[in-house]
């Protein structure tokens, strides 16, 4: 599979789509936010009336290797724990996309052990963990591949389940130590403004320590399949792998917090065109977030001071995309309701 993302450039459409919106019974540009959420949508499915089908939310977990330097207040077998704690539907992320109507799914992208099957679960398990990234590179180049392909394999399935809106989670201990090494070396911004308390502030400095470790390991790389391959995560270029093959299929991607952002960062650099398709849910309490969203000059749709991840922030968010497709496809126009125009 190789994602090829068109940009979205249609200005007859566009065009259309701004008239629809501006000739609803309301003042002009009265409903902010949710009139550029509807105008975008209606150019991702190229319609005057978007719909939301078979919403899904998926959550991709992997286990780091670099959690074994004591990056996280939480230890490296608390990812698994929580894959059980999502099937069997007790996490936040549960309750939030039973709320919301969401299809939860949950991806082994590289869990250490193994789970009995289950209606949540898809296992795409590019290896057991990463390897510890201050001793060796996370994965070989065959895994970064791999990776990338199991994310479009995942959002494959779901296109052809007739789905086109998915939001995006991840699990996985020491994930913000990986993400924030990968806002670092594709923004240059200073690695200290990247690194967040994540599961505990406590953790900071010695996160900071292993992160100088790991960069003084591998540096830099011109080539940047090799800096995946040193930097890993698996969860994280599964994400990214999803991404592009979601924006190929014309598909409305959620984005949630700090960890999900690094990885659309990097998608970024994979598949030209992704940010048309890509809507931001959240600002993070997580450090590195704002910074990075400043970095990217995009809006989040809430701030919430979340920091939890599972994609909670995405769930979060749609009910508003739903509300700005439900005025723009029911709300009259000022000739429908037979209402006058203003004269100003």
């Amino acid at each position: 599979m190789n994602p090829s993302p068109k940009p979205i450039q249609n200005d007859v459409l566009s065009q259309k789509l701004w008239h629809k919106i501006d000739h609803k019974t309301k003042p002009l540009k009265s409903l902010g936010r949710l009139e550029e959420i509807a105008h975008q949508v209606g150019l991702i499915q190229e319609s005057l009336s978007p719909k939301l089908k078979s919403p899904k939310l998926l959550v991709f977990a992997a286990d780091h290797g670099i959690a074994e330097e004591g990056v996280s207040a939480y230890p490296p077998e608390v990812t698994y724990q929580m894959v059980q704690n999502f099937l069997n539907r007790k996490a936040c992320i549960n309750s939030f996309c039973d709320t919301q109507g969401l299809d939860l799914l949950i991806i082994d992208a590289g869990v250490k052990k193994d789970s009995k099957p289950h209606p949540l679960l898809k296992v795409k398990k590019t290896r057991r963990g990463s390897r510890n990234m201050t001793k060796e590179a996370a994965l070989t180049l065959k895994e970064v591949q791999t990776s990338l392909k199991y994310g479009a394999d995942v959002v494959e399935d779901c296109y052809q389940q007739g789905t086109n809106w998915i939001g995006l989670g991840e699990m996985g201990i020491g994930n913000t130590s990986v993400a924030s090494l990968w806002m670092h070396l594709l923004s240059n911004i200073p690695l200290e403004s990247c690194i967040g308390k994540g599961t505990g502030i406590q953790k900071i400095s010695q996160k900071k320590k292993v992160l100088l470790k790991v960069l003084a390991q591998h540096g830099r790389s011109p080539n940047l399949s090799s800096e995946m391959a040193n930097y890993g995560g698996i969860e994280l270029l599964q994400l990214c792998g999803a991404m592009g093959w979601a924006a190929h299929r014309r598909m409305v991607i959620m984005i949630d917090g700090f960890v999900v952002s690094v990885a659309y960062l990097l998608a970024e650099r994979l598949y030209p065109h992704i940010k048309d398709y890509v809507f931001f849910s959240h600002l993070s309490h997580e450090k590195g977030h704002k910074t990075l969203l400043s970095y990217l000059q995009v809006k989040p749709l809430l701030s919430l001071d979340l920091r939890l991840g599972e994609g909670t922030g995405a769930a979060l968010a749609y009910p508003l995309m739903k509300s700005a497709l439900a005025f723009l496809n029911h709300m009259a126009s000022f000739e429908e309701a037979g209402v006058s125009v203003s004269e100003n």
